[in-house]
């Protein structure tokens, strides 16, 4: 995955990390991180949180609102003032994305014909699906509250999702040498793909919950061919047929119960792994940009 950053005093973009997509090995090392390098602040900062994680958000409108945000931040920023975090969590209509530098190879489809809307964003990383069923956070943060360090924001996303899948469903995912995202197995369930402009951080992190796998069929999600996609619904029903254990009582909750579940799960996590304070907004209290042409 390429992490795209614009250098406001040398106006250029520079890729200062790069993640290689492919592993030509016979072998992926699993890489641990010490949960206790993620607490940054004793004293919690506070996080304003748009809560949608019920309901369908066109790509584009959230697309649009996060760009805004960047931008009033980024004016915040200029005049001294300070610049909080910001939370939107959602689900999305059937879409593709495409991250600055994708390769249109990893198309199973004629880009005159797709099966869903596709757009090309300015976030790092390959071509990748949203849809019904997958909770997608976008953490609009300013790493100068935190720490100005790319792979330590990486780590962070990689490891809230570790937590939620650990402590709520006693699922244990893991990191993958090279490959960004959270995987169990060959299987990932959740990706990745940031932007960073001025050193705030936008785009995020979708998280595989009840969604239907099928239209990744369409794609070669992630550019990496010899990888699969995997749910939280699919490994709990996996679960479900081979053992007798906690991990089945989930096999009884219905798909809205299980998102629900799993996004209090990910708004918790989430505050901890940041150490953030998180306050919700009525969507009345911002000014949400809906422009379908942009």
């Amino acid at each position: 995955m390429i992490i795209e950053i614009i250098n406001p005093i040398l106006g250029f973009t520079s890729y200062p990390h790069r993640h290689s997509l492919h592993h030509h090995g016979p072998h992926l090392q699993h890489v641990n991180y010490s949960s206790s390098s993620f607490i940054a602040h004793n004293k919690r900062r506070s996080c304003e949180c748009f809560d949608l994680h019920n309901e369908l958000v066109p790509y584009a409108e959230a697309w649009n609102w996060q760009k805004s945000i960047v931008e009033q931040k980024k004016a915040l920023i200029r005049t001294n003032e300070d610049c909080p975090d910001t939370l939107i969590v959602l689900q999305h209509h059937p879409v593709y994305t495409m991250g600055t530098a994708s390769s249109t190879d990893y198309l199973n489809f004629d880009l005159k014909q797709p099966p869903f809307q596709v757009y090309r964003t300015e976030r790092g990383g390959e071509v990748t699906y949203h849809g019904p069923g997958q909770l997608v956070i976008y953490p609009i943060i300013n790493l100068r509250n935190h720490k100005m360090d790319l792979h330590w924001y990486l780590r962070s996303l990689e490891e809230l999702v570790i937590r939620v899948l650990a402590s709520t469903f006693s699922i244990k995912a893991s990191r993958l040498q090279s490959l960004t995202g959270v995987w169990f197995g060959d299987r990932k369930l959740a990706a990745i793909g940031i932007r960073v402009s001025q050193w705030i951080a936008y785009h995020g992190l979708a998280l595989n919950v009840t969604t239907d796998l099928a239209p990744f069929n369409w794609i070669v999600p992630c550019g990496i061919r010899n990888r699969k996609v995997g749910s939280i619904k699919g490994l709990l029903e996996e679960f479900q047929s081979t053992t007798r254990n906690e991990k089945s009582d989930f096999h009884e909750l219905n798909d809205q119960q299980l998102m629900d579940v799993t996004h209090a799960s990910l708004i918790k996590e989430f505050s901890e792994v940041f150490q953030l304070q998180i306050n919700n907004i009525e969507l009345s209290q911002h000014d949400r940009i809906i422009d379908y042409t942009a």
